[in-house]
């Protein structure tokens, strides 16, 4: 596939830029098929990110309320040997705050919370996933990449979300119709030496009955 790579700058293909969180609410009118917060991290944060050791990087997958997603966060940092300072705290902070903004869009009374970190090409393939809604951030390395699809082939051009900027993605549990189309992969890094950090926030409606994905 010969695709072209950019940057996402403006609201393209059913995809809404948003420069403020609380615009993010565009992501549940019919028309929009994604939303991308344009935003970037703090630089000083950013760098730490970018030199914290692969092996003291955060992972977890836990189905939880969002009021106690600090109290976890904080374990998990602790446990991973995650350098302590300012820097840390702002991610802490800031994974809250996305998962406190993002269960009240979806009205959701517990959250999926996966830090993932990433050097293969996981996930690489265009795809739509099989749930209602989905927020991704990454951290640290390249964004989520995302195209719009002509039938059942992969996007002709694709579009990668900067590092520190959320996208909301709709799944095929999404009630709106006729789909929009739209397909989304995390980028092929193997073989490259990068490391990302992966946030993902999935609204759970029943803890007890929760699939694979």
């Amino acid at each position: 596939m010969n695709s072209m790579t950019q940057t996402v700058r403006s609201a393209d293909i059913g995809v809404d830029l948003v420069e403020d969180p609380s615009a993010l609410r565009v992501f549940v009118t019919p028309e929009c098929a994604a939303t991308v917060w344009h935003r970037h991290t703090p630089p000083e944060v950013q760098t730490w990110l970018d030199g914290v050791l692969p092996d003291a990087l955060p992972k977890c997958r836990e189905i939880l309320p969002p009021q106690e997603i600090a109290d976890m966060l904080l374990q998990l940092f602790d446990t991973n040997g995650l350098p302590i300072g300012p820097e840390r705290d702002w991610l802490l902070n800031d994974i809250v705050s996305l998962a406190d903004v993002f269960s009240d869009l979806m009205r959701a009374k517990f959250l999926r919370l996966r830090l993932d970190v990433v050097t293969t090409n996981a996930c690489r393939k265009f795809h739509v996933d099989a749930l209602s809604a989905r927020l991704v951030c990454t951290y640290r390395g390249t964004g989520t990449q995302y195209g719009l699809s002509a039938g059942n082939g992969d996007p002709a051009q694709v579009f990668t979300v900067g590092t520190g900027a959320p996208i909301l993605l709709r799944g095929t549990h999404w009630p709106a119709q006729p789909p929009s189309g739209l397909l989304h992969r995390s980028p092929p890094i193997e073989g490259s030496g990068e490391t990302r950090l992966v946030l993902v926030l999935d609204p759970i409606p029943d803890p007890d009955a929760v699939p694979e994905c």
